[in-house]
């Protein structure tokens, strides 16, 4: 048990004042995250917080992913608020838990490796759509509030030190990495700035003038609902998109940590992680959350390769919280939106952009479309639904091009038909066109060897040639099916009835 223990928590690839300074790091850039996302959910700002932390923490210790950070988001915010509205917030907190216990079994039944499905079109548009996403919120931040509901821009002075300080943040995080990597450009940076508005006296937006973001420990809080069925009704709903949105935007985070890192994480694992942070959220009177891929870009970015820098993360944004709330309260918001800025600009896939006339129209389509809507909708699991059934759907229009029948009569005078790519619900009519029932000779032999039956489409198709043969008085027989092949047809033996040939082999499909 203690090596388990030791080994959970021992550096890998990075040292561990890099784990525990990115950590800190990310700790920072959550504050106001997690206070924004409160806000557009329409709960306390200390909700968001403790669920940053809660969430952060046990995906930090047990999810598949070391290195990513997880906690309150905005994809969840945009969902949930609608329930506060309706129902109040005590009915959150049970979506919340009922979220995650479809999380839990999502990662129980292993259906986490269907992240593969998603194309690379999708992702490029999904990272895209993100990035402008996360640079666009930002923008919140030169306003400010003239009135209950009313919000305008700031100008004059205000708006130039803001733009001054903005700028000299990114200049820092640009640059500093070049002159010394002691410590995290980011952190750096937000020191900097701090250090200039604080003793400088310059006055300009704070993290304070957000929200107050003092508080005590989490308390354990049972949902105050009726626990009868009408309650389940009206929460599934909303428990279900949560969960789908969390997993999606948490697997596709996990893939892009993978790629940059050079590594592999569990996405089953990391489902069953988010799902156990997510109803110890709900027990706890949290909002629920997914991965952040802002902070898990600055964390990989600030040299956290392992879970310490996620502990580090959960733990130091406790701790803000408990401790030192009026200092962390006293951070411009120029230094936060710095950060943020240079994490949009590093997180867009600039190279997506030089492809444009390299790859397939469709793959360019693809990309266009679920960036738009991840922008505009800010639904990502509605992004990467559509970019997925787009892809599936060009796909299968280009595999129904491909299946073909090369006719031969041999010395017998039996008439062969060598079939070629997939026969399912798209090439279906075009294989029906190949065969010629009329003219062709009493026997004829639909060979498979190159092909297979992919779907009920396909044995329809089947049956309706050997039907059309049968009533002129012919024979079909078939040959070289896939083992796969063979058994839809046996399945649907009731509805069609195959001649095989007597010398046909038996072939079985090798899985990895």
């Amino acid at each position: 048990m203690t090596q388990m223990f030791f080994n959970l928590f021992r550096p890998k690839q990075s040292t561990l004042k890099d784990e525990v300074l990115s950590g800190l790091t990310v700790a920072l850039a959550l504050v106001p995250e997690a206070v924004a996302f409160s806000l557009i959910a329409q709960v306390s700002p200390l909700i968001g917080l403790y669920t940053a932390f809660f969430i952060g923490l046990i995906t930090a210790m047990l999810g598949g992913r070391p290195g990513m950070i997880s906690g309150a988001t905005g994809a969840i915010a945009v969902v949930v608020v609608a329930l506060v509205v309706s129902h109040g917030v005590e009915y959150l907190f049970a979506a919340v838990i009922l979220m995650g216990i479809i999380q839990i079994l999502v990662g129980v039944l292993k259906l986490g490796k269907l992240i593969r499905l998603v194309p690379h079109p999708v992702m490029y548009g999904f990272v895209n759509g993100l990035a402008v996403i996360i640079f666009t919120s930002q923008f919140e931040q030169f306003k400010i509030q003239t009135a209950p509901g009313v919000k305008e821009w700031i100008s004059g002075p205000p708006l130039y030190i803001m733009l001054g300080l903005v700028i000299l943040t990114m200049i820092i995080i640009k640059f500093l990495p070049k002159v010394t990597k002691v410590i995290p450009s980011a952190l750096a940076a937000i020191l900097v700035i701090s250090g200039i508005v604080i003793f400088g006296g310059v006055d300009t937006k704070t993290v304070g003038d957000m929200a107050s973001i003092s508080g005590g420990l989490p308390e354990f809080h049972l949902p105050m609902v009726p626990l009868n069925w009408d309650t389940l009704m009206v929460v599934l709903p909303y428990s279900a998109i949560m969960a789908a949105v969390g997993l999606i935007e948490s697997l596709l985070t996990l893939t892009l940590v993978d790629e940059i890192t050079e590594t592999r994480g569990n996405g089953n694992k990391e489902c069953i992680a988010q799902g156990m942070a997510n109803v110890t959220t709900g027990f706890f009177g949290g909002m629920g959350g997914c991965a952040m891929i802002g902070q898990s870009l600055i964390n990989v970015n600030a040299g956290g390769r392992n879970r310490i820098s996620g502990i580090v993360a959960a733990c130091g944004l406790l701790t803000f919280i408990l401790f030192f709330s009026s200092y962390i309260e006293m951070i411009p918001m120029a230094a936060l939106v710095g950060l943020m800025f240079m994490v949009a600009i590093g997180t867009f896939e600039w190279a997506s952009l030089k492809i444009f006339k390299k790859v397939p129209f469709t793959d360019v389509l693809v990309m266009i479309v679920v960036t738009l809507v991840t922008i505009f909708l800010h639904n990502l699991a509605l992004a990467v639904l559509v970019g997925v059934i787009i892809s599936a759907l060009v796909f299968a229009w280009e595999n129904s091009k491909m299946i073909r029948a090369r006719k031969t009569i041999d010395k017998n005078g039996v008439k062969h038909y060598e079939i070629y790519g997939p026969l399912f619900f798209a090439s279906a009519l075009t294989f029906g066109e190949k065969f010629d029932p009329t003219n062709d000779p009493d026997e004829i032999i639909i060979d498979f060897a190159e092909s297979r039956i992919v779907d009920h489409s396909g044995i329809d198709a089947v049956h309706k040639v050997t039907e059309r043969y049968n009533k002129v008085g012919k024979t079909v027989y078939i040959r070289h099916l896939s083992t796969s092949s063979k058994t839809l047809l046996e399945k649907a033996e009731k509805i069609i009835n195959v001649n095989y040939a007597d010398d046909d082999p038996s072939y079985k499909i090798v899985m990895d």
